[in-house]
């Protein structure tokens, strides 16, 4: 795991004169890769690097410069992530091709199954990764995605060349030769109050975008970048002719994806997070099979229903391992979230990824990766949300005539009373009502706040495109289609990278692997939600895995007590911070008072929309007022044990 930037220039000979500028905007993503930190420059190209080691500490060094014996520099790597089959690819290109290798790493595995595949060679790599290839013979970047978006990569182009970076906070700094302006980009501010994440391929910043996940990509000196997907997950629902099999086939595949996500050298130390859900409890579970002497941790709130540490507890002394607890108050959340919100580059409006970041803090005193549960609710049906197409089955039936009018009806229907959801949401089709798991700003909320609201910007931009790739699939299967390109990857996998990687910890998702998806993709509903619960296959393959009293608990779903606080402790921070901002230009400051001041009288809860102002006005203040300055301290690394 690592941080990485890469320039092309638009013409020849400039990369030499830029490796200073390069070799600075790394210094902002130092968390990223504490460990090894180098600059390589030839011709057009110029590439910074930033490792967290893992495999191969001594000799898989990057940039990593690799390729044939006719031609043995022709490739230079530059590579964040990991390949957990990169032994499997290794061998098969060793036996086809008689490829060599000069290290024991993975990095040399990408560009070799490159030179000797081509473009599909993404296709064979298992892990979670984005990387960049300067084919110094063609005088091309070739760069990729992981499927699931796991890692990070923006991306910038100007009259100077094109950039690629792991944190937008480099090319921010390289701005001159890329002109890139420090301006908010309005279209990803309204996505953003609406779905609590800046959707990709977009970022807060005009000019800067994001590498799609599952998608590959060619750029030369001066040209245009080229996308390609290559990754189209489809949730191909089949019969289940024996389903004590597929359970089997469940539990096997997850030991497997486990089993490879607990690689690293014999000095490195690999642990898990542990809530009080199946998700985590399972990695931890097969993780204990390879690392007798596992490590668990887990975060909470000294607060009633706020905290799973109790559940957690007795599952690490069911499962036997060594617990590691962090409770986080208030007032470490408002001291920690400017620097949080710094090392996010672009708002999320998600207040667990507050607790995560001191519960990843607090793992780096101890290991160097962890295992963590991401992706199960996406792949096999974890959303309470997903029952929701039963509750509305009856609207379904309606002729549109008679549907439409119980949407007028749900209008006239006061806030806050019962029933008036469930006929605005059955009055509407799937595409209609729902983009994804998170429900933030309505309309007439957007107006009331934005200075400048746009009716043509809608979730529909966001989804519109996994919805017409899945028009003949089962409600549900549209649902997680959509999640996994919404959701998951603007919101749960930004926070799990971002705040992990800034303490200087590698995080890894067993879940989020394709050979488990593919498994997960086949199930139809029933074994989805069936008997009143979520992940029903999941539960019946991991029930002679996991502890019982995790099987069938309740999803808590890892909350975090902003609705109490912001009407007590946070109240009087939260309205410093709406007074102090300068986003007068986007927000109407007086309706963003009024919100808070409805919610402190409990008038309404108005929490969520609170958080996500509260974060914008943060990060406007931090990226482009310059007024907020954050001290960022010095990378972590182990101390205890």
């Amino acid at each position: 795991m690592c941080g990485l930037l890469g320039l092309i220039c638009a013409t020849e000979n400039h990369a030499v004169a830029r490796r200073d500028a390069v070799r600075s905007a790394m210094r902002c993503q130092r968390h990223r890769g504490p460990d090894e930190t180098d600059t390589w420059a030839q011709g057009e190209v110029v590439y910074g690097f930033n490792r967290l080691a893992f495999i191969d500490l001594e000799h898989s060094h990057q940039p990593l410069v690799w390729g044939p014996p006719e031609n043995p520099t022709r490739y230079t790597l530059n590579f964040n992530g990991e390949i957990y089959n990169y032994r499997d690819v290794r061998r098969e290109l060793s036996d086809r091709f008689g490829a060599r290798f000069r290290t024991n790493g993975d990095g040399e595995a990408i560009v070799a199954a490159y030179h000797h595949l081509g473009p599909n060679s993404v296709n064979k790599l298992r892990g979670m990764f984005a990387f960049l290839i300067w084919d110094a013979q063609e005088k091309v970047i070739f760069g990729a995605r992981d499927p699931f978006g796991i890692k990070p990569l923006y991306w910038s182009g100007g009259p100077g060349g094109v950039a690629f970076s792991s944190e937008k906070k480099s090319l921010l700094e390289l701005s001159g030769p890329l002109g890139v302006r420090e301006e908010v980009d309005r279209r990803a501010l309204q996505h953003y109050l609406v779905l609590q994440y800046v959707p990709e391929p977009e970022s807060m910043h005009v000019g800067i975008r994001r590498v799609e996940s599952g998608t590959f990509f060619h750029v030369r000196p001066g040209q245009r970048i080229q996308f390609q997907r290559y990754f189209f997950p489809r949730f191909d629902a089949r019969p289940v002719p024996d389903s004590e099999r597929l359970y089997d086939e469940i539990a096997a595949v997850m030991r497997d994806s486990v089993g490879k996500h607990m690689i690293s050298d014999p000095d490195v130390t690999v642990g898990a997070f542990l809530s009080g859900g199946i998700d985590s409890t399972a990695t931890a579970t097969l993780a204990k099979e390879h690392n007798p002497n596992l490590i668990a941790f887990t975060t909470g709130f000294e607060r009633e229903g706020y905290s799973e540490i109790d559940v957690a507890a007795e599952t690490a002394q069911a499962i036997g391992v060594r617990h590691v607890v962090k409770t986080v108050s208030a007032q470490e959340m408002m001291s920690a979230l400017p620097l949080i919100v710094w090392y996010l580059d672009d708002p999320v409006a998600d207040p667990a990824l507050v607790p995560l970041w001191f519960i990843a803090r607090e793992a780096r005193r101890y290991v160097k990766a962890v295992l963590s549960g991401e992706g199960a609710d996406e792949l096999f049906g974890g959303y309470t949300i997903y029952n929701e197409p039963v509750s509305l089955a009856p609207f379904e039936k309606m002729p549109d005539g008679m549907r439409k009018m119980l949407g007028n009806i749900s209008t006239k229907i006061p806030e806050g009373v019962r029933g008036k959801d469930l006929l605005r949401r059955g009055a509407l089709s799937l595409e209609d009502r729902y983009y994804g798991n998170a429900r933030n700003f309505r309309d007439a909320q957007l107006r009331a706040v934005l200075r400048r609201y746009d009716e043509r910007i809608g979730f529909k931009d966001v989804t519109a495109p996994w919805y017409a790739a899945s028009q003949d699939w089962d409600p549900v299967a549209r649902m997680q289609h959509v999640d996994l390109f919404t959701w998951l990857r603007g919101d749960i996998l930004v926070k799990a990278d971002k705040v992990t990687m800034a303490n200087s910890l590698e995080l890894r998702v067993p879940f989020l692997d394709t050979e488990v998806f593919e498994i997960a993709s086949r199930l139809p509903r029933y074994m989805k939600l069936a008997g009143g619960t979520t992940k029903f296959a999941l539960r019946q393959a991991l029930k002679r895995i996991i502890p019982p009293h995790v099987l069938n608990r309740r999803k808590l779903g890892f909350p975090v007590p902003i609705r109490l606080w912001l009407r007590d402790e946070m109240y009087d921070w939260a309205r410093a911070i709406i007074t102090e901002s300068q986003t007068d230009e986007h927000l109407d400051r007086r309706s963003v008072l009024d919100l808070l001041d409805e919610h402190r009288t409990g008038e309404r809860d108005r929490s969520r929309q609170l958080w996500a102002l509260l974060v914008f006005m943060l990060w406007h203040g931090i990226f482009i007022e310059n007024r907020i300055k954050v001290q960022v301290p010095e990378p972590a690394y182990p101390v205890k044990l």
